[in-house]
């Protein structure tokens, strides 16, 4: 089982976590300059070890990226995988659910899209939706058509308790899971909408519902709590991020990504002796066919 190492944002494995007390402003800041100076150099080493995990083939990578509206997401996902092979990342973003996905368990559309050995996915939002705007909105569950228990306190114990074990069979079966809520003030997401309605480039970005949204701001932190507290485990472990400040927030996520798979180590594959003993003739006919060319 994949264990990744500590980290100063890793959200407690025991205890109740505290959505509503958790700084949405990392105590000690980069400025901005510096900040994107040293996301580049964890981006370059991000795209090594992405080279490393795709040689190796043993291993595969879950990111889960989930905040409220204007928290970073695209940005934060845009600013750390741009550089890395994309042929070795596969982004999914999970909107609201088809009438085929609703045809099937809480699980199943992000289930067909988990990355493969050597591979890297991203996950836009994901299965926790389904415990966190499903939880603010049970009134969606008609929807889903799923038997529901006589309490819904008891639906989402049920929940958490299948993603827990889901993610524990893929960590068990080699795929290392990081896990991050990008945590925006309620004032600065205020700002952020702002600028949305102001910059006519932003304009596309800003939907009513989001200010519906944004009334039921304790209930989202509730759910993000009850989630965070329920999920996060050694083996997939949540990192609560601070997200006021977003070239601060874009490093703190790339360190984490660097620094959990530095832990892994995929490697190259070793070439054996026997392997190499052909490679002089190998070169020899190359070479041959490259002056026979000149």
């Amino acid at each position: 089982m994949i264990d990744p190492v500590a980290s100063p944002f890793l959200v407690p494995f025991v205890g109740a976590f505290d959505a509503h007390n958790t700084p949405t402003l990392a105590s000690e800041l980069e400025s901005k300059k510096s900040a994107k100076k040293k996301l580049a150099r964890e981006v370059e080493a991000f795209s090594e070890l992405q080279r490393r995990l795709a040689a190796a083939d043993k291993h595969s990578v879950l990111l889960i990226f989930q905040a409220l509206d204007a928290a970073g997401k695209d940005s934060t996902i845009r600013a750390v995988t741009t550089g890395v092979n994309p042929a070795g990342i596969d982004v999914s973003a999970f909107k609201a659910p088809s009438d085929e996905e609703l045809s099937h368990d809480f699980l199943w559309r992000s289930a067909r899209r988990l990355p493969g050995r050597g591979q890297i996915g991203v996950f836009n939002r994901s299965y926790y939706e389904e415990v966190l705007v499903v939880r603010v909105h049970p009134e969606y569950l008609g929807g889903q058509r799923v038997p529901v228990p006589s309490t819904l306190d008891q639906l989402w114990e049920q929940r958490f308790e299948s993603i827990r074990s889901h993610e524990k069979h893929l960590a068990e079966n080699g795929t290392l899971i990081l896990k991050f809520w990008l945590n925006v003030s309620r004032d600065e997401q205020a700002r952020r909408f702002l600028s949305r309605l102001e910059e006519p480039a932003k304009n596309w970005k800003f939907a009513a519902g989001d200010l519906k949204e944004r009334a039921r701001w304790d209930d989202y932190l509730d759910a993000f709590g009850a989630a965070l507290s329920a999920t996060s485990r050694p083996w997939a472990p949540w990192y609560a991020i601070p997200a006021d400040d977003k070239p601060n927030m874009r490093l703190g996520v790339a360190q984490i990504i660097v620094e959990a798979l530095t832990a892994l180590d995929p490697r190259y594959p070793e070439m054996t002796a026997e392997d190499r003993e052909d490679f002089p003739r190998y070169a020899e006919a190359l070479l041959a066919e490259l002056e026979g060319s000149d």
